[in-house]
């Protein structure tokens, strides 16, 4: 019996030094926290700064050359289809047509009188036929006149918004100078952003882009790269960039302010991790601490590429899924057995 109670003391006895032991271990593993290695765009997103617009816009002008009367709009306001917004000083004008009606009648009259001369065998019959001719030609100069006169006004071709107000009454034009660019609503809206040389050429034609206006905040809409510029503008040096925005049911207004985001959606991932989770960074190398399934945290050198915001990107040394430290790396060594804290 004697030695049946030193037996099941002595098991006791190992059990409450095992029980120490793993509460001591316990107590001495670090705390830390951890995020979770994730994958990011190779190509770094592209950022550009632009304005709304209406997706069509026409450069109103005058058919022929003159002084401007009338600009009956300004910059930014809303007009209708027929609207008139512009008209140029009719008095040189006018006198063209008057001119051009008095030949025509002259003409008209001639003819007439040559037929009843050729009637009589007075006149032969190819002097009436150069007068006929001399009729339609000074017909269609008065309707030349008449065409020029009708567009010596501007007329609204459909329901929109003045983007760009080039002139200003009293000022002389040439035929074809724009007076007016006029956007139309109806056809949908644009951003108008520009980039540099270096960033244009990653831009191709249909790629997405993500666009947030002041206006709008909080609101993320979606968008299209619809055309490039081929050539820089030589003032700035930079190229113009149109992208399709859908307005999502907000009432968009010309002029805007916008922000573009623009990303190759077929760039290849590379893993990331927050920069605090880098210890002793020195150029492209540096050691960060992984937490392995046993819960012990091993050093690991990996090589750094770009920063991306508040991340950086690993070239060699993590893959996606790893565990790496970010606050309370700087107190361990390799292999010490850590604790992960709630939301890490």
């Amino acid at each position: 019996m004697n030695n049946r109670i030193l037996v099941l003391a002595a098991i006791l006895a190992l059990a409450a030094c095992g029980d120490d032991t793993a509460r001591t271990d316990a107590a001495d593993a670090a705390p830390v926290r951890v995020s979770v290695v994730e994958t990011a765009s190779s190509a770094e997103a592209l950022r550009a700064i632009g304005v709304v617009a209406p997706a069509d816009e026409v450069r109103l002008a005058f058919k022929t050359g003159g002084m401007i009367r009338t600009i009956n709009v300004e910059q930014g306001e809303r007009v209708r289809r027929g609207q008139l917004l512009a008209t140029l000083a009719d008095d040189e004008v006018a006198a063209a047509v008057a001119q051009a009606q008095a030949l025509a009648d002259k003409a008209a009259r001639d003819l007439e009188r040559g037929k009843a001369l050729l009637a009589d065998e007075v006149a032969t019959r190819e002097q009436v036929e150069d007068l006929g001719t001399a009729s339609s030609v000074a017909t269609a100069g008065l309707r030349s006149a008449l065409f020029n006169a009708r567009h010596a006004r501007i007329e609204a071709p459909a329901d929109g918004v003045v983007q760009r107000r080039l002139a200003e009454p009293d000022e002389l034009v040439a035929a074809g100078q724009p007076v007016l660019v006029v956007g139309n609503t109806g056809g949908g809206w644009i951003v108008r952003a520009v980039l540099s040389d270096r960033d244009v050429v990653r831009v191709q034609h249909g790629m997405t882009a993500e666009v947030t206006l002041d206006a709008f905040p909080g609101r993320v809409f979606a968008a299209t790269v619809t055309e490039i510029a081929a050539a820089a503008d030589p003032q700035t040096g930079t190229y113009e960039l149109k992208l399709a925005v859908d307005p999502q049911g907000e009432r968009f207004v010309q002029g805007l302010v916008a922000k573009a985001v623009i990303a190759d959606q077929d760039a290849a991932g590379v893993p990331v991790v927050p920069v605090t989770a880098l210890l002793e960074a020195d150029g492209s190398a540096a050691l960060v601490f992984v937490v392995a399934e046993s819960g012990h945290a091993k050093r690991v050198p990996v090589r750094i590429g770009r920063m991306l915001g508040e991340r950086v990107e690993i070239v060699a040394g993590l893959v996606p899924g790893d565990r790496v430290v970010t606050e309370g790396a700087a107190w361990l060594d390799d292999d010490d057995t850590v604790r992960v804290l709630d939301g890490g």
